[in-house]
Parts: structure tokens; sequence; C-alpha cells
């Protein structure tokens, strides 16, 4: 595996253009440019506001901050898996005719989406201190190492997936509906709180429902940028019956280490995954 990396490395003026392109052709012809990574997930959480404050009756101050706190970074992981799911076989007849490390192709899908959301925090902070004006949080100094666990967590995936994609064209459907399913299933319009507080099972269950619910990565990592970039706040939710009141919890380390040794280990086994299947993609008709 040290070889295949030295291999990227020297690769790395390649893996930079390929980037590039894909920056330039996701937008081209378009007049608002990178602002459509923008403009989607801020209607989204409009609607998603109106929803559950005006519909669904939960009172949270500044809910849309904490809701793109936790949109944008999935967004992120969402959209370079959909984007690198088809990123070697796009480029398959280049594959059979031109040595270059093939696992350019999917790592530079990442880096474009990686430079999105970058962006896209820098525009989500205007917002915070601007608009919202939120205290800037002392944990924000996590931030680089969340979305360095992350990125190597997307990567590790997107080597995995655009390979199998190769083999298995129904490997972006299963991809997408997984996508879609999984959306409900980590903290992004709702809070890790109301997951602790669930009436789904007895109270001694519920720590190990939450515990069970974080070892997903994924999971995890949506609850830690929302903890790390916003103050701790208490959920109320005024039902037909009764009212619910959901107090913040503090970020378990624990689990977050977890999380990011997870990330490592995804992103190893997807890089030694995708290098033992490389060399077999020629062959593909």
């Amino acid at each position: 595996m040290l070889e295949e990396l030295r291999e990227l490395y020297r690769y790395r003026e390649l893996l930079w253009t390929l980037v590039l392109r894909e920056l330039r052709v996701r937008y081209k012809n378009s007049y608002l440019g990178f602002f459509w990574s923008l403009i989607v997930p801020l209607v989204t959480v409009a609607v998603l506001t109106v929803v559950f404050k005006r519909v669904m009756g939960m009172v949270i101050p500044n809910y849309s901050a904490y809701v793109l706190a936790a949109f944008l970074p999935w967004m992120y992981f969402q959209t370079a898996l959909l984007d690198s799911s088809q990123s070697v076989l796009a480029q398959i007849q280049l594959v059979k005719k031109v040595y270059f490390p093939r696992e350019v192709l999917p790592l530079a899908a990442v880096l474009a989406n990686l430079i999105h959301f970058v962006l896209a925090l820098l525009v989500f902070f205007v917002y915070l201190l601007g608009y919202v004006r939120a205290p800037l949080m002392p944990g924000v100094v996590l931030l680089p190492v969340l979305v360095f666990f992350q990125t190597l967590l997307i990567a590790g995936l997107s080597l995995i997936i655009s390979c199998l994609n190769v083999f298995y064209e129904d490997t972006k459907y299963i991809v997408s509906i997984g996508l879609q399913l999984m959306f409900y299933l980590v903290p992004v319009i709702y809070f890790s709180e109301q997951v602790y507080h669930a009436q789904l099972a007895s109270p001694e269950l519920q720590h190990w429902i939450y515990l069970v619910y974080h070892l997903n990565p994924i999971a995890m990592l949506m609850t830690a940028y929302r903890k790390i970039l916003l103050p701790p706040i208490t959920v109320q939710q005024i039902g037909a019956v009764q009212k619910q009141t959901f107090v913040s919890l503090p970020m378990d380390w624990g689990l977050l280490v977890v999380a990011c040794v997870a990330s490592v280990v995804i992103f190893v086994l997807g890089y030694a995954f995708f290098n033992r299947r490389k060399w077999d993609f020629a062959e593909q008709p």
C-alpha cells in the first residue's frame, strides 16, 4: 500500500488537474456557478425550518443554523459518493489505453467536493456571525480535524463504490437509495438528543440505543459538527397531546474517537480493495 501511495504522490499534478476539471465541468455554462452549491442547501433548510417550526411545533431558536451545521457536511458526504461512483466507469476507455494510478479518478471527485464544502463553510460562518450573531465557539478549532476524518471516510467509501460500479453497474443505484435512507438515520433534520429521549424502549435501554446510533461514523461526525460550531440548546416540541423537552447532551469524546478510528480503517480497507481490483478494469467489455 505504501508503494501505491508513493506512486499517487508522483502523480499529484494529474490529480490536481482532474480536480480542476471537475470544478470547471460541474457548472459549465451556468450563470450562478458555485452558488448552486449553496442555493440547494439554503432552500432545503428554509423549507425544513417552516415545516419543523410552524407545522410540527418545535421551539428552537435559530433552527436553520443548527440544520445547516449538519446539512452542509451531509451534502459533502452525499455528493462526493454519488460523483465518485461513476468516476472510473465514465473514463473506462481512457483507463484501457493510458497508464496512470486509477485511484486518482474517484479521489479527484472527492477533493473537488471538499473544495465546495470548504467554500460553503466560509459562507456558513458569514451567516452565523453576521445574521444569527451566534458566538464563535472554542470547539471550532477542531473543525479541520472533523473535515480531515470525514474526508478519509468519504475517500475510503468512494474507492470501494467506484470499483464495484465498474463490475456491477447496479452499485450506483444501490448507493443512491442507501443515501436517501441514511439521510433519516443521521442527525441532520433532527437532534441526536431526540434519539436519546425517544420512547422506543425502556429508560435503561435509551443509553444503549444512543450508543449504537452513534457507532455509525457519519452520524457521530454530524453530531460533532453541530456541537463544536454552535452553543448547546434545549429543544422543545409542542405536540397535540403533550409538550416534550430535550436537554442538550455533552459531546461524547469516546464515540468521536471511535468514529475517527473507523474512518481511518475504512480508508485503508477501501484503498487496499481498490488496488487489488484496479488492474482488472481494462478487461471489462
